[in-house]
């Protein structure tokens, strides 16, 4: 269609299903100045209508010739349709005639086939029948005169004969013939037998031993329940003798005796190879059959003997080194019997034999009986750790000949686990099972008695003549911190080994965690006991720092001389410390422990040092800032070189606690408001109590602390204070001294006579002669808790205290091994 003019109509929105007309005609006449061609627009719609209706008409047209055509295609193809049916109809027709000219003219010839496949099948039958009855007659000749090689050809060919005519026992004459088969069978079957029983009764064996092994041949013939039966004769022929032997003497059956019975079945053995061997054929296995005949018996009679022995009138016990005793040498039987029928041949010969049939295993065959009594073993060991524990306590951490090495351990420790790694070694031999569990659990019991009894022991204050008591040299301090890193790795080693060794329904049972815990602990009290010695020696400076008039001090000058003291004793002491711990996380947790320390004496020291003014409070905060630029030195103090930022950033965080309390003390009381916001600020906490302590170590009047106590009420009252904690735990050391702190200087962390983390007194008088778990888990595990996590980690997995071979948990490369480490590591049977 022509454009109207204007320019402005769309053709293709004619065709639109929206289509507005108002819009369009809009969209043309848009200006007054286009009203003029409404004329040319006029009559470009009129040619565009024009030109629709011709399409339009043209496409009728084309769709009314397209269906006339389509009726005229489909009436020709009903036309061919009918002529098509009438020709199929005569196609069959034809096919069924032919079809039954071909069947006439094959018909004679089916016939012929037919009886030709009869013919066949019968002369095959009269055949075989006159085979049969042939061979029968030549089989029951050959029986009588006993000649059984010939014998087994034919009776194989009779068997095989007979199963053909299984289907023609209906017929009389083919019935008689089996049964006479049968018959004959069972005669030959009963005459090979009796030839057997005369023989070992006569002791003929060696004059008739090629006839016997003939025999063989004809049990073979006759089937597998034919040959049991004479396996069976003979294993219990051979075997009468042991029975009467070792079952009607009480005395030659006894465990005593147990080494008759091995040599007695290894005599029959030699017997049976060099004279019966050759009877019988090699697929027989007739000396496994023997062995396993021998060792089901034996272990009947060991069941008895056992029992017996358990519930002895007389009170006497199991003789624990005599089931031991006999238990090795039926294990060592055992072994001898699975090696020598575990060969070569023997698989060659399994493979010719039937696949479903289980080769026999000798591993427990007879020391199955000695299972359920190996817990009398168990409780032996049990008794032979407790009467260790004692011996070890009595030994010096050191041996006094020796010199103190870094990566030195108590060497009681060593020979414990060596005892250990012997016992489970014997056990898993004897037992891989529920004994194995019962075991580790002993282990469990010992190793908390030793964690106890001994290391605990050596770090503790115990009485010495006439003082009240000693403290221990800082080198048993170090050994019992390194014994108890190696204990703790060898745990976790232990533990490992256990499930290695132990059947796998078992493994869940296995579980020494809580031991392994327990030596953590004890690592972590030892530390604490390293920091004690700090404390100790800094302790005069605390009380320097008590004494000093911090309510007349007119101005800041540089540190303090209590701080200088301070840190000249905090490094000499800190310097001899970390030159003897060989491993970097225990120095951490060190000096992690010694910044706690220091923090925890400040704060209780700054409220035993009241009144305090503001310019007290300043230089309080500049003695601080010092002791933090000291702590932050420590762990490099005997090798300078920059600390890791991860222990500054502890450090900081830590001695952070000073400064809030220090800055709300630095504030002014007066205008009251500003004190009251700065401890809401810094403090940050809703309690009277903390606040008055504030208050008073400022040494404000009596009078005045109403009023200001009226004030923090009111403003701790205001809803964005609402949020802050009861009490801050900026001041929750001073919690912990107000029962027990006094003037000449608080118990910042336990000693090395109390370790308090654990819960109670070490001194000797509180360590029970006996394990008590009530009492240790307690303080072993809390210790745990607390010391753990400032060790940077769980410490490496190692064979020995210097070293780590568990990656899953490693935290440093190990140091090359040394003599002693050495030593340590055979001890778990790990190669250094």
């Amino acid at each position: 269609m022509p454009q109207p003019i204007g320019g402005n109509l769309d053709t293709s929105s004619l065709d639109s299903a929206a289509y507005d007309p108002i819009d369009h005609l809009n969209a043309i006449f848009s200006h007054p100045s286009t009203l003029s061609s409404i004329a040319k627009t006029s009559r470009a719609l009129n040619r565009y209508q024009d030109e629709l209706d011709e399409e339009i008409a043209a496409l009728v047209r084309h769709q009314s010739t397209s269906d006339a055509a389509s009726v005229k295609r489909i009436q020709t193809a009903k036309d061919d349709l009918a002529e098509l049916f009438p020709k199929v109809e005569d196609v069959r027709a034809r096919a069924m005639e032919t079809e039954e000219a071909i069947t006439e003219m094959t018909a004679d010839i089916k016939r012929l086939d037919n009886t030709k496949r009869n013919l066949t099948l019968s002369m095959t039958a009269l055949k075989r029948l006159q085979m049969l009855t042939t061979a029968y007659e030549q089989l029951r000749g050959l029986s009588t005169s006993r000649q059984y090689k010939e014998c087994a050809q034919l009776l194989q060919a009779v068997i095989q004969l007979m199963a053909h005519f299984k289907s023609y026992r209906s017929i009389d004459q083919i019935a008689t013939l089996s049964r006479n088969v049968s018959d004959l069978q069972r005669e030959m079957l009963e005459q090979v037998c009796e030839d057997f029983e005369v023989t070992f009764a006569k002791a003929e064996v060696a004059q008739r031993r090629g006839m016997l092994a003939e025999a063989c041949l004809v049990m073979d013939a006759l089937g597998d329940n034919a040959r049991s039966r004479l396996i069976t004769w003979y294993s219990n022929t051979q075997l009468r003798e042991y029975r009467q032997v070792f079952r009607g003497n009480e005395e030659a059956g006894s465990l005593d005796n147990i080494s008759r019975r091995y040599a007695w079945f290894r005599r029959m053995l030699k017997t049976y190879d060099d004279e019966h061997a050759v009877m019988f054929p090699a697929n027989w296995r007739m000396n496994e059959t023997l062995a396993n005949a021998f060792c089901e018996g034996t272990r009947e009679d060991f069941k008895s003997i056992l029992s017996k022995s358990v519930r002895r009138s007389d009170g006497l016990s199991l003789d624990v080194d005599l089931l031991l005793s006999c238990l090795q040498e039926t294990l060592d039987f055992e072994h001898t019997l699975e090696r020598r029928f575990s060969n070569a041949s023997r698989a060659s010969i399994d493979t010719l034999g039937s696949e479903n049939e289980p080769a026999p295993v000798f591993s427990q065959a007879i020391s199955e009986a000695f299972e359920p009594y190996l817990s009398v073993w168990v409780e032996a060991q049990d008794k032979k750790l407790s009467a260790m524990i004692p011996q070890y306590r009595q030994q010096p951490p050191k041996p006094p000949d020796e010199e103190f090495a870094l990566q030195m351990v108590v060497p009681s420790s060593i020979e414990l686990f060596n005892f250990y790694r012997l016992t489970l070694a014997q056990c898993a031999k004897l037992s891989p099972g529920a004994r194995l569990v019962e075991l580790s659990k002993v282990f469990a019991k010992y190793l908390d008695q030793y964690a106890q009894q001994v290391l605990l022991f050596y770090v503790s204050e115990r009485p010495s003549g006439q003082t009240p008591s000693k403290v221990p040299q800082l080198e048993d301090t170090i050994l019992v911190l390194n014994t108890a890193d190696y204990c703790f790795n060898t745990c976790n080693q232990l533990e490992e080994k256990i499930k290695s060794r132990i059947d796998e329904g078992f493994k869940s049972n296995i579980d020494l965690q809580s031991q392994a815990d327990a030596f953590m602990g004890i690592a972590s009290s030892t530390i604490r006991a390293l920091v004690r010695r700090v404390e100790v020696d800094i302790e005069p400076n605390w009380r320097e720092m008590r004494n000093t008039g911090w309510s007349k001090m007119e101005s800041v000058g540089d540190q303090s001389s209590w701080v200088t003291e301070t840190i000249k004793s905090l490094r000499r002491r800190a310097s001899e410390i970390l030159a003897l711990l060989h491993k970097q996380q225990y120095a951490r947790a060190f000096c992690d422990n010694v910044v706690d320390a220091i923090t925890t004496a400040f704060i209780i020291n700054i409220f035993q040092c009241k009144p305090i003014s503001e310019i007290g409070a300043e230089q309080m905060l500049l003695d601080s800032y010092a002791l933090k630029k000291s702590c932050e030195e420590l762990p490099y103090i005997n090798n300078p070189q920059p600390p890791p930022a991860a222990y500054i950033r502890r450090v900081q965080q830590t001695m952070s606690r000073l400064t809030p309390i220090l800055k709300t003390i630095q504030v002014r009381p007066s205008p009251p408001e500003a004190l009251v916001q700065a401890y809401l600020i810094h403090i940050a906490d809703k309690s009277d109590a903390n606040f008055r302590k504030i208050l008073e170590l400022k040494g404000l009047r009596r009078q005045d602390l109403a009023h200001l106590v009226d004030l923090f009420q009111a403003h701790r009252a205001s809803p964005q204070n609402e949020k802050l904690p009861p009490s801050s735990p900026l001041l929750a050391p001073l919690a912990a001294t107000t029962g027990g702190g006094t003037a000449g200087g608080p118990t910042i962390a336990s000693g090395i006579g109390t370790l308090s983390s654990a819960g109670a007194s070490l001194s000797t008088s509180n360590l029970p002669a006996r394990f008590d778990p009530s009492i240790f888990g307690n303080a072993i595990m809390n210790a745990a808790r607390d010391g753990v996590d400032r060790f940077g980690g769980t410490p490496n997995l190692g064979t020995t205290p210097a070293s780590s071979h568990a990656p899953s948990r490693a935290m440093s490369p190990p140091p090359p091994p040394s003599s002693q480490q050495q030593q340590q590591q055979a001890v778990m049977g790990r190669p250094s």
